[in-house]
């Protein structure tokens, strides 16, 4: 029998592997890559690791670059405008980027990568990838939905007991959940803590992602989850909607008022409320993944035995309450000169087995976009070993999900950039504003923003 040389063997693996026409060639390719930052140093180690994998598989290499979350943000709408781009970006957020460069046809379309997997990703992670295109006139995948992520509740349990309360008696519907941690606040200042709030609730006017997220969830908890549809249209006109958001503006703004928040909560930008979150200012926050928790892994008591991870109470109306879903991954911008490499790797990726390693070897702060990994693989949802994974796993993966809004129109993505909400919880604050009139005044500008997006 004839000798196979290891790289021969490799070779023919990753071209079984992967969809044609992506097979790597020979003489092997350069293709560049950013990639966000990880919230903690795991995740780079382990995009790293895939990309090491990768490049022994195909011949070919990766010019990785990792940048911090804003870093990434600005350099890569700033490459998309001058043409000057990379082959592939990978962002935890890009909803924040795609919606308007997918319209403006300044994207790749990604589809034939994300195709042959339809069919084990999430209804979610497929509607959070696919955007529509004003020049073809149709959606396409722009996005491959890599990892999805939700935001769950995290709590210093050890001040809640300290305060003489259990969570197991915390009320199961949304606004009554919120409510429980005020008494727990009045206990704890008594007792001395003089400076500690109930609510880490992100009421903020600056962001640029926590306060908007925050909101869409009180408007589904308030019956207002149908605000855009997945056509694109936005329903402000709907009594139904208004009257959710007058409730959810009402009742953030009172929460506030009534001094069960920070006040600088009404400026904090996305890691404020993180920091202070680990410095006990306050007792409950609601906030994305579980990075608040990692952050504090290495303080053994903290991370296992104060820290405590919850899902999502029932909508106001007892009625399921589902989690709004973001999702993270890789697109290409035009005028990327090594498609087909890129595309390769995304296609590598998505391999159940090499985005299971990744996320697990990322500690689990993302969850795959398939969900029979989850189902599968023990790791997810074990409580042994991770107090806290199998709560945010169920919450994001195995209950009721929705996708966000962005992806349905662009213009949702400007209201978010706007702060259109905590510029209406402002109003109400700080001008003196009923919750109704802030919101007709937001809802005006809401209507401004969409009527500039014509579909079809």
């Amino acid at each position: 029998m004839k000798n196979v040389s290891r790289r021969a063997m490799v070779a023919g693996s990753i071209g079984v592997a992967l969809a044609r026409p992506y097979v790597a060639r020979a003489a092997g390719v350069t293709a560049t890559v950013w990639q966000v930052q990880g919230f903690v140093p795991e995740e780079d180690a382990a995009f790293r690791k895939t990309v090491d994998a990768y490049e022994k598989l195909s011949g070919n290499r990766i010019d990785l670059s990792i940048m911090p979350f804003q870093a990434l943000n600005q350099k890569a709408i700033a490459a998309i405008h001058s043409g000057e781009v990379p082959d592939l970006i990978f962002h935890d957020a890009p909803t924040t980027i795609l919606p308007q460069n997918a319209w403006d046809d300044r994207l790749e379309d990604v589809s034939d990568v994300v195709e042959p997997q339809r069919t084990k990703l999430s209804a979610t992670a497929l509607l959070n990838a696919s955007f529509y295109n004003s020049r073809t006139k149709q959606r396409a995948f722009y996005l491959v939905p890599i990892k999805q992520a939700c935001a769950p509740f995290h709590m210093w349990g050890d001040l809640v007991r300290k305060a003489g309360f259990d969570l197991k008696d915390a009320p199961k519907t949304w606004n009554a959940y919120w409510d429980f941690f005020k008494p727990v606040q009045t206990a704890l200042r008594k007792q001395g803590m003089r400076k500690l709030y109930a609510l880490g609730l992100q009421i903020t006017t600056v962001g640029p992602n926590d306060g908007n997220g925050l909101f869409a969830h009180f408007l589904i908890a308030n019956g207002g989850q149908g605000i855009v549809t997945q056509d694109g249209k936005l329903h402000t006109g709907d009594p139904a909607i208004r009257e959710a958001a007058i409730r959810s503006v009402e009742f953030m703004t009172k929460c506030y008022t009534d001094g069960f928040v920070p006040p600088e909560a009404l400026s904090w930008n996305d890691a404020d409320d993180n920091n202070a979150y680990h410095e006990k200012l306050f007792v409950m926050n609601f906030d994305g993944t579980l990075s608040p928790e990692l952050a504090m892994i290495k303080n053994h008591k903290a991370y296992y035995e104060d820290m405590v991870v919850m899902g999502l109470p029932n909508r106001n109306d007892g009625s399921p309450m589902p989690a709004q879903l973001g999702a993270g991954g890789g697109f290409i911008p035009k005028g990327a000169k090594n498609i087909a490499v890129a595309k390769e790797f995304m296609t590598y990726f998505m391999r159940p087995e090499v985005m299971n390693e990744n996320l697990k070897n990322g500690l689990g702060r993302w969850v795959p976009s398939i969900p029979s990994i989850v189902k599968e693989d023990p790791w997810w949802l074990d409580t042994a070993t991770d107090p806290h994974r199998s709560t945010y796993v169920h919450e994001a993966v195995l209950g009721p999900t929705v996708a966000q809004y962005n992806g349905f129109n662009p213009a949702w993505g400007k209201v978010a950039a706007e702060q259109v909400w905590g510029q209406a919880h402002a109003d109400v604050i700080k001008h003196g504003m009923t919750a109704s009139a802030a919101i007709d005044k937001a809802f005006g500008r809401v209507e401004e923003i969409f009527s500039k997006v014509v579909f079809g």
